[in-house]
């Protein structure tokens, strides 16, 4: 049974005072993700964890370092108030790492598996809400599958499936170690939670606003590609998005997941084939948080066929 990271000690109650309402965000959210493999497969280390703030990774630990390390800077400020930090989180960790052997190779027992590469994971965390009830959770998975995940109210464990079974009775049993799950899930995260955002005010509230612009491409005589390119912005989330006269063209449009710059920013495009004498009847459409009001973009061919952009506000 994975061991979960202890509370935020350098912050205390005083830490809590500090958080003032509203981060930019309705919610916010504090995710851990481990993973442990059977053996060693194309680079993958053995076990790794990574801590994830609103959905942003911020620490990570692995099995060939065997170090936590911080994945943005104001998490170094964490080491300046206890110089200790990095290294009880790396021990709980390394703690954490050998539960993960020992629990992957039970499981695999469970399953008459003996050798091979296979995976156990674990996701757990909590979530501050805008009305501000909050949400936890811990679950298990064996090679992608649900496996076991907790069920904080009646301190038990719930199988995913049959096979699970000796798994539960036995982690059922371990009645002390259920009530520290409880403890962890709805006060311990929730505290690492709030005094993480404390940290980390500044760079989650940072917006960069995207920078929107439309090209074409001729497929042939009757059918060309618009396609959208929104760039430069933060935080990631981006709703884009192609619309014939106002109307939403969800089932022709391609889209491109939203991918990172080099200078920490992110980008999108998504394009969507049209009849070329239907062009002026199509716009591009972008929502972000660095945005007042959304922005409009749309490809216009001026003179000396030269590509160029209208961009609306609206």
């Amino acid at each position: 049974m994975a061991r979960l990271p202890g509370p935020l000690l350098l912050l205390g109650a005083a830490g809590l005072a500090l958080l003032p309402g509203g981060y930019g965000s309705p919610s916010h959210s504090l995710r851990y993700f481990s993973l442990g493999v059977s053996e060693p497969s194309q680079g993958l280390p053995q076990f790794l964890s990574m801590v994830h703030l609103d959905g942003r990774p911020i620490a990570r630990y692995d099995s060939l370092t065997r170090r936590t390390v911080p994945l943005v800077p104001w998490m170094g400020e964490l080491e300046k108030r206890d110089p200790n930090y990095w290294i009880q989180e790396t021990e709980t960790l390394q703690a954490t790492e050998r539960e993960f052997r020992a629990d992957l190779e039970y499981v695999g027992r469970c399953y008459h598996q003996i050798g091979g590469l296979h995976t156990w994971q674990a996701i757990w965390g909590c979530e501050l809400r805008e009305d501000g009830s909050n949400r936890a959770y811990l679950d298990y998975s064996y090679d992608g599958m649900d496996f076991i995940s907790f069920n904080k109210e009646t301190l038990t464990w719930v199988a995913g499936e049959a096979r699970a079974q000796i798994l539960k009775r036995v982690w059922d049993a371990n009645l002390e170690e259920c009530r520290r799950k409880k403890v962890y899930l709805e006060e311990t995260c929730t505290e690492r939670l709030q005094g993480y955002l404390t940290y980390g005010r500044e760079a989650l509230e940072r917006r960069e606003p995207p920078v929107g612009k439309v090209t074409r491409k001729a497929v042939s005589d009757n059918v060309e590609t618009l396609i959208c390119q929104a760039y430069g912005f933060y935080p990631k989330e981006i709703q884009a998005t192609w619309r014939r006269d106002g109307e939403v063209c969800k089932y022709e449009t391609f889209r491109r997941s939203v991918a990172p710059n080099s200078d920490g920013t992110y980008y999108v495009w998504l394009s969507i084939e049209i009849d070329p004498e239907e062009r002026d009847h199509f716009k591009c459409h972008v929502e972000h948080a660095g945005l007042q009001e959304p922005l409009v973009v749309a490809w216009k061919e001026e003179t000396g066929e030269r590509l160029s952009l209208r961009v609306e506000v609206g």
